[in-house]
């Protein structure tokens, strides 16, 4: 029986035109990442990968790998340290100019807002690329590039923090003649204290990976001793680096998360707000400071010295005047079109996957492949897909799809748990089915934090996106490495100049789409 006009969905005409929008937005892009999803089960790639991945086995175990095992280890912590240890002390006067909170009158600092957007729009791996031409290989460029692109995150989240905390504290020692700094520090941090240290936190958590990615061009650590075995196909060293990274990347997880849960917990009654517990953490964190820039090594007075700045001052010099010419701006736009391909393929690849994996029955076993999936790197990964479908951009799309499932996996897990449950358990009542109560129930309570992970998610992939090149993955990166291993500064310059274009334009699109659809 037809149904009545009454009876149809008044919004299916607009959800067809968005469907079709999407289908014509979206096909351009899946063609430039040059998906072939046949590829994958050619006998000749599936032979090639099965080899690889025998190779792995067994780990190697003999001692004196072991040995440089061990110290590689304790250098990536060092590094990730030390890095963010650079980066709060870059982001705190940072966040402090470009910040209105504690000002009468709110104002913008343009010079220092466009410096944030070039230190985080930079993805730290080119920065990381950078100083290793200047400073030479070792743990000193791995710092640099993680206190440069760290500390410009760092800085815009502490502005924005402190920028949504009541203001009245602060204003009101204002008022009574306090200068803005320390209305600041005794008006607004201690209210947002527990909210500063958390993303401090999770960034250090982050900088740990980081860190191994960055060795991939000669910065030191795991990445660089993995970037060595698997240039040398040695599986079974290769294996027992991953390994490690993976533990580490679990006992990283599991000690932020314990931190998270003592700043949630609610203070004892003392006589001193400094009690034992906060006593010991800022203890342990000035030895964990001290040592890693013990372990490293690094003479800090000559990376900052006049020869070095001088150093800096002609490399830079080499990058101008930029290659405009039209040729070279044709290669540059097709590269920044495959890069934008490969994140957005990339991250609707992980969405599906990671809501797949979100819903899986078996919890536990579920949540280990998530966990997995987002602790290789995606260089790693890269490396992996690009011998399962060949170099190019499906490779770098893969590799994007395989971590990024696992970290919105994990993000849509909570989402769904935490979702309104009377619209579902009302329409099961009624007589629909499970699959109908969550579609109809469940996803519209989530779907928008659900959107808002993924569009966040996209933001960082598009800095991934333009630096898996480095591993034949197609893209900006691709041609941003050939062009420094040649020498060829104008032309490198113009490539990061579209990385950082790029990025601008993914964050303030993310940002759009979050208004529409919040």
């Amino acid at each position: 029986m037809p149904l009545k006009p009454a009876q149809r969905d008044p919004a299916s005409r607009a959800r067809l035109a968005h469907a079709l929008l999407a289908l014509c937005i979206l096909w351009p892009l899946f063609e430039a990442a040059q998906v072939r999803p046949g590829t994958l089960f050619e006998a000749g790639n599936l032979t090639v990968i099965g080899n690889f991945l025998t190779a792995f086995l067994p780990p190697a175990t003999g001692s004196e790998f072991l040995g440089y095992l061990g110290q590689a280890t304790l250098q990536t912590l060092a590094i990730a340290t030390a890095g963010m240890m650079l980066a709060c002390l870059l982001a705190v006067p940072l966040a402090y100019l470009v910040s209105a909170a504690g000002r009468d009158r709110p104002t913008l600092n343009p010079l220092a807002r466009s410096l944030l957007t070039v230190l985080r729009g930079i993805p730290e791996l080119v920065w990381a690329l950078v100083f290793v031409r200047v400073f030479g290989l070792g743990p000193a460029a791995g710092v640099l590039a993680l206190g440069l692109t760290y500390g410009g995150m760092l800085a815009k989240v502490y502005a924005e923090i402190l920028e949504s905390t009541d203001p009245a504290p602060a204003r009101a020692l204002r008022h009574s003649g306090a200068r803005r700094p320390l209305a600041i520090l005794y008006g607004l941090v201690p209210q947002a204290a527990k909210e500063l240290v958390s993303y401090t936190v999770y960034r250090w958590e982050c900088a740990i990976r980081a860190s191994v990615v960055m060795g991939f061009v000669g910065a030191g650590g795991l990445g660089q001793l993995m970037d060595q075995s698997m240039k040398m196909l040695n599986g079974g060293e290769a294996a027992s680096i991953l390994l490690t990274f993976l533990l580490l990347v679990f006992a990283a997880d599991a000690l932020s998360n314990a931190l998270r849960r003592a700043l949630d917990a609610a203070p004892t009654a003392q006589p001193s707000p400094w009690g034992w517990r906060s006593g010991t953490a800022a203890v342990a964190l000035a030895l964990a400071v001290w040592a890693s820039f013990l372990l490293l090594d690094m003479d800090l007075p000559a990376l900052f010295s006049h020869e070095s700045a001088a150093s800096m001052g002609q490399f830079v010099a080499s990058f101008f005047p930029m290659d405009l010419s039209a040729e070279w701006l044709r290669r540059v736009a097709v590269g920044t079109w495959e890069t934008l391909a490969i994140s957005v393929v990339g991250t609707l690849l992980a969405a599906v996957l990671g809501l797949v994996l979100a819903l899986a029955p078996l919890r536990p076993l579920s949540h280990l492949l998530l966990n997995l999936l987002r602790s290789v790197p995606e260089l790693v990964w890269a490396t992996i897909t690009a011998l399962a479908v060949g170099l190019g951009p499906f490779a770098g799309a893969l590799a994007l799809a395989l971590h990024t499932s696992g970290v919105l996996g994990r993000l849509y897990a909570q989402a769904l748990d935490n979702a309104p449950r009377a619209p579902a358990s009302a329409l099961a009542l009624s007589g629909a089915g499970q699959g109908l109560a969550f579609l109809y129930g469940t996803l519209p309570g989530a779907g928008p934090q659900l959107i808002a992970y993924t569009l966040y998610r996209w933001e960082m992939n598009i800095r991934m996106a333009a630096i898996l090149g480095f591993v034949g993955a197609g893209g900006l990166g691709q041609l941003l490495y050939f062009e420094l291993s040649l020498f060829h500064y104008s032309q490198a310059a113009t490539v990061i100049v579209a990385m950082l274009a790029l990025s601008i334009g993914v964050d303030q699109a993310s940002a759009w789409l979050r208004r529409r659809m919040g």
